[in-house]
C-alpha cells in the first residue's frame, strides 16, 4: 500500500489536541485513505467520468 498519509502531520494534529499516537494509527489511517479514495474512483467511473470531484468523497 503507498504512503498516503505524511506521519509527521498526523501527529501534530494528535498531538496539537494533547493527545498521544500509537505506532500503528498512521498505517490505519493510511488504509481508510486508501480505502476512502478507491470507492471516490469508482463512483466517479460509474458516472462515466475520469475526474475524481469532491462529491465523490
Amino acid at each position: 500500500m503507498a504512503d498516503l498519509v505524511v506521519k509527521s502531520k498526523v501527529a501534530e494534529v494528535i498531538r496539537g489536541n494533547g493527545m498521544n499516537m500509537a505506532g500503528d494509527t498512521v498505517a490505519a489511517l493510511d488504509g481508510v485513505v486508501a480505502d476512502l479514495l478507491a470507492k471516490a474512483v469508482q463512483r466517479a467511473k460509474d458516472n462515466g467520468r475520469k475526474t475524481v470531484r469532491p462529491s465523490d468523497l
